[in-house]
């Protein structure tokens, strides 16, 4: 049977919404689900999750979920046999996050001249700059470049490859990523051609890719995944951190912040700074 792609749209009070989205990244079954959270409206205090589901299974999961939360409001929308993906990008703005200009092939026309312009196409991987957790690493990283240079940084769960690559037009000498989905390898290293960076990327499960470790020890950490991974990989990150070394947290939620953070303070990191965006939580942590 043919899958026909569909968008489902809850929309509730604030806290219902945030931890209806915790319960999507708790679920094992949704592990790789596309989903998105935001205000839609301030005063009313409404919230939004869009998901889209990319199979008829997951697409279940993901409405029986969001139907334990009676205070959410859900709806199902076919979409149409197209690119949905490449149409909904096309229509994005540009995002200047500090000195970052991240844009797509319809915007290469506003590139600032004083910016640090990265050309990302998503294709069918995470991480167009829009979100609030790729916002947050990025403006986390400019704050961190007005101080110091990186050497060696490593992006885990690259997606796009956005992050690493902003990395490599900022000096980095060795930018290496590393994602669980062949694809996003892929598209982020059609990216990297695009924005003639140095930077690399290699399919792996973890920190253990001998492409990971002859790099290593790094100067800065990216893990732009979610709450269960980033604790998962807490210990492995210190690893591969030199002593001082930073590393840059998010795809978790602020209501996921005291786990994620508690697990890092666990190992011997402390807190350099935390950005909120949206529902979203960015952590600055160093190894001591």
């Amino acid at each position: 049977m043919t899958y026909h792609p569909q968008q489902i749209v809850a929309r509730g009070p604030r806290a219902v919404a945030e931890a209806a989205a915790s319960a999507i990244d708790d679920d094992a079954f949704l592990e790789g689900a596309t989903y998105s959270i935001l205000e839609e409206d301030e005063d009313k205090n409404i919230w939004r999750i869009d998901a889209f589901p990319t199979t008829e299974e997951e697409s279940e999961r993901l409405q029986e979920v969001l139907a334990d939360y009676a205070d959410l409001k859900l709806t199902t929308e076919q979409l149409a046999d197209a690119d949905w993906l490449a149409m909904a990008l096309s229509g994005l703005p540009p995002v200047r996050a500090g000195r970052f200009f991240v844009y797509g092939a319809h915007d290469r026309g506003k590139r600032p001249l004083s910016a640090v312009n990265l050309r990302i196409e998503a294709g069918a991987a995470f991480g167009t700059g829009h979100h609030g957790t790729t916002v947050g690493c990025l403006m986390a990283y400019n704050d961190l470049l007005k101080k110091h240079r990186f050497e060696r940084v490593l992006d885990v769960g690259a997606g796009t490859g956005v992050l690493a690559i902003a990395a490599a037009k900022t000096g980095t000498k060795f930018a290496v990523g590393t994602d669980i989905d062949p694809i996003s390898v892929r598209i982020s290293n059609e990216n990297t051609k695009l924005n003639q960076a140095k930077a690399r990327f290699v399919w792996a499960n973890g920190l253990n890719h001998k492409d990971v470790r002859q790099d290593a020890p790094y100067d800065l950490v990216f893990a732009n995944i979610l709450a269960r991974p980033l604790v998962g990989l807490s210990h492995s990150i210190r690893g591969a951190l030199k002593p001082g070394g930073v590393v840059i947290l998010s795809g978790l939620l602020r209501t996921q912040e005291r786990f994620v953070k508690g697990a890092y303070l666990s190992h011997g990191f402390k807190v350099v700074r935390r950005i909120h965006r949206d529902a979203w939580c960015t952590l600055v942590m160093q190894k001591v």
